[in-house]
């Protein structure tokens, strides 16, 4: 792996931002009727892919930021498209708590949408945290 694109993720600052990002997508469904309509609507499946970025830098700490990107939307959008199938089973696991947060219930545009928001808002922090200096020592 070039230099330039390698990443060494801190675990513990990613496990307490999963954990600071778990929190805030509960309160996200929980306090909806204190939100803004926009942030009551659509924070909750963007912290949910944010969430999903920060898991898989989490368990890859020496990815690349775009390859974890692509895993995480990838990732959660097999998840939205699960939510095309209805099997009793499945949805058994989702009409448990944990099921309906991690699977969700049926499949919409929105949530692709907003997942890609939440990666490409891990992916943004990312570039920005772990930017390298050029050979000058000024940030590229």
């Amino acid at each position: 792996m070039d230099k330039e694109f390698s990443v060494n993720r801190n675990r513990l600052a990613y496990f307490i931002a999963g954990c600071g990002l778990v929190a805030l997508g509960l309160g996200s469904r929980r306090y909806a009727a204190w939100l803004p309509k926009f942030l009551a609507d659509y924070a909750g499946d963007t912290l949910w892919a944010l969430m999903v970025f920060v898991g898989i830098g989490f368990l890859a700490p020496h990815w690349s930021g775009l390859r974890v990107a692509v895993t995480a939307w990838l990732f959660s959008f097999a998840v939205e498209l699960s939510q095309l199938y209805h099997a009793p089973w499945m949805d058994g696991l989702r009409h448990t708590r944990i099921g309906g947060l991690i699977l969700g219930f049926g499949f919409l545009w929105s949530d692709v949408l907003c997942y890609a928001a939440g990666v490409g808002l891990g992916f943004l922090v990312e570039i920005v945290i772990y930017r390298q200096p050029d050979d000058t020592g000024s940030k590229v």
